[in-house]
């Protein structure tokens, strides 16, 4: 493709998952480079995890699904995103190859923001200084964007994931910027809640590979498909050691709710964990400490 109808962008490359507070700051920053030279912003990303590709047998856990990543980098107002096709051809490019054939001839980019440690082309080893001699010599201006670190606090997937891991969804909010959340539908579960007096929606997760945070009991929000506002939850994922349950679901008990909501979409975003879960010797056991925990979500979201 000849760039000679694609205007000269500002752009900066990454996978961006789940597009964090350090994302955000790095795009920000392309924004403002962009707006100062007239030109237009993008974001250069790819749909599939590149270690996916050089490495078949990697599963990601995802903080953000394609449809998710999207949405969130519309809303930090880039002006374009373009989605790569990631596949072994794209793998054996050196960075200089991608850099010419890729953001170059391809893209048009005029100004490429490298964001702090982050490294692509061919084994991923080449440093900031390489991508700036390359830059040089076929005409991008290459520059380091800033490091991020508010309070010192180190921001990246990585640390969020391990958060999200062992259940500090709080912490995880923080380093994202937004509460982290579980999409898909409403299925029939095994009605145990119900029996209980604690009916709840279990959600297959839209995405298999959507990071699952800690089993236990969280205070979450959820939207429903056909309402307007979020409404108040508490969240158990696990495998009902009550019930000697086989296999982890998301089962969601929406407060001061009954309606019949099989087959519709829900979103559960959680704002902080209530507790491990826990195999009760009793029924009854089990059900006095959910209403304890229905206190805590109640408690939790409203001081949130």
């Amino acid at each position: 493709m000849h760039t000679a109808n694609i205007p000269p962008c500002v752009a900066t490359i990454g996978f961006f998952d789940g597009v964090h507070l350090g994302h955000r700051y790095l795009i920000d920053h392309v924004r403002q480079l962009a707006q100062a030279q007239g030109m237009s912003s993008k974001v250069v990303t790819f749909g599939t995890h590149p270690r996916q590709v050089v490495q078949t047998s990697f599963v990601p856990k995802l903080l953000s699904t394609p449809e998710e990543k999207l949405k969130l980098l519309h809303e930090t107002g880039i002006d374009h995103t373009m989605v790569l096709n990631f596949d072994l051809n794209m793998a054996a490019l050196t960075a200089r190859e991608f850099m010419q054939r890729i953001l170059k001839e391809r893209l048009n980019v005029a100004q490429l923001v490298i964001g702090y440690d982050n490294k692509f082309g061919h084994n991923r080893e080449e440093s900031f200084e390489d991508y700036r001699r390359h830059g040089q010599a076929m005409g991008i201006h290459v520059v380091e964007a800033p490091q991020f670190a508010p309070d010192g606090a180190h921001i990246s997937s990585s640390a969020i994931r391990n958060h999200l891991l062992e259940g500090r969804v709080k912490q995880a909010n923080a380093l994202l910027g937004y509460n982290y959340s579980l999409g898909g539908k409403v299925v029939p579960g095994f009605q145990e809640g119900r029996k209980m007096g604690f009916p709840t929606a279990n959600l297959l997760v839209e995405n298999p590979q959507k990071l699952l945070p800690q089993n236990g009991v969280y205070a979450t929000l959820v939207e429903v498909e056909g309402y307007e506002h979020p409404l108040m939850g508490m969240t158990n994922i696990g495998n009902r050691p009550t019930f000697n349950g086989k296999g982890v679901t998301i089962e969601t008990n929406i407060l001061d709710f009954s309606a019949d909501i099989y087959g519709q979409n829900m979103r559960v975003a959680f704002v902080e964990r209530i507790r491990a879960e826990v195999k009760f010797s009793t029924i009854d056991e089990l059900k006095a400490k959910m209403k304890e925990d229905e206190e805590a979500a109640r408690q939790l979201i409203q001081n949130t």
